[in-house]
């Protein structure tokens, strides 16, 4: 074990100090990156809004035309708890902004590899999808995705791995650290990726005028598990992924959660 100690930067620590913030913490959210008092309001409103993400007006118009159209959707997962959570986000999402048919598929890690591949992209197509998703992966599958074009889906991937040096054949894609891409958080996750394509998917159906912002669907009732994928998959807690962490962490300790992770609660002993 080696242990590393964290640069402490004095302006920061002075700048905290200065705003009011107990000099311990000062010193604690400094080594880890914060710098004003600002970033430790952890509202929703805070958030950074999604429009900084490129490709995402392209999958909202995509995906509000496919729930228009009652098409049925696909979502292909990783198999860690980042793709596990980013796939629970993207069903129980998609299916409370009005899609009807929405399907998942994780492949084994063993039999199947890694990504989507073009046996993965026929295996959707046989299920009778109109539309596939790739969560957490599918920044590197060129061949799966040209493979699912050729068989008439409409693809769009979510991703927050560096991308290869070839772009997939994708009809959107939505990755922060995809080339071009100038959204500040280069840091988010999988799920975090999928939580930002529902909230552009919201904004979408709400100038479509599917329902209006007193009558939109709830989407930080996903919160928890944005919060459980963004933790598990030990990215940076930049200003942003703290926010929807925290928000999470306050929604499960008031036992607004999924029942899945209140018994993986029970079964850990843990409050």
């Amino acid at each position: 074990m080696k242990i590393i100690n964290r640069e402490i930067p004095p302006r920061a620590v002075w700048a905290l100090e200065q705003a009011g913030v107990h000099p311990l913490l000062a010193r604690l959210y400094a080594a880890r990156g914060v710098h004003s008092k600002d970033e430790l309001d952890d509202g929703l409103a805070r958030l950074l809004p999604p429009d900084g993400l490129r490709g995402i007006t392209q999958a909202a118009t995509l995906l509000a035309d496919a729930i228009a159209q009652d098409r049925r959707l696909c979502i292909v997962a990783d198999y860690d708890c980042d793709g596990a959570t980013a796939c629970a986000v993207g069903v129980r999402g998609l299916r409370l902004l009005g899609a009807r048919h929405v399907d998942y598929l994780v492949p084994d890690r063993v039999t199947d590899g890694y990504g989507l591949t073009p046996p993965i992209a026929e295996r959707v197509h046989a299920r009778g999808a109109d539309v596939l998703i790739t969560v957490d992966n599918g920044i590197a599958s060129v061949e799966g995705v040209a493979r699912a074009k050729a068989l008439g889906l409409a693809v769009l991937v979510t991703d927050h791995h560096l991308p290869g040096p070839a772009l997939p054949p994708a009809d959107a894609i939505v990755n922060p650290n995809q080339p071009g891409c100038s959204f500040e958080s280069k840091a988010l996750a999988g799920v975090g990726v999928m939580f930002y394509v529902l909230l552009a998917l919201r904004s979408e159906l709400r100038a479509r005028g599917r329902f209006d912002a007193a009558r939109q669907p709830r989407l930080d009732a996903l919160l928890p598990l944005v919060a459980l994928g963004t933790v598990a998959d030990v990215v940076r807690l930049d200003a942003n992924n703290r926010r929807l962490v925290a928000q999470g962490l306050k929604r499960m300790r008031a036992g607004h959660m999924p029942a899945g992770m209140a018994a993986l609660f029970r079964a850990a002993g843990r409050q």
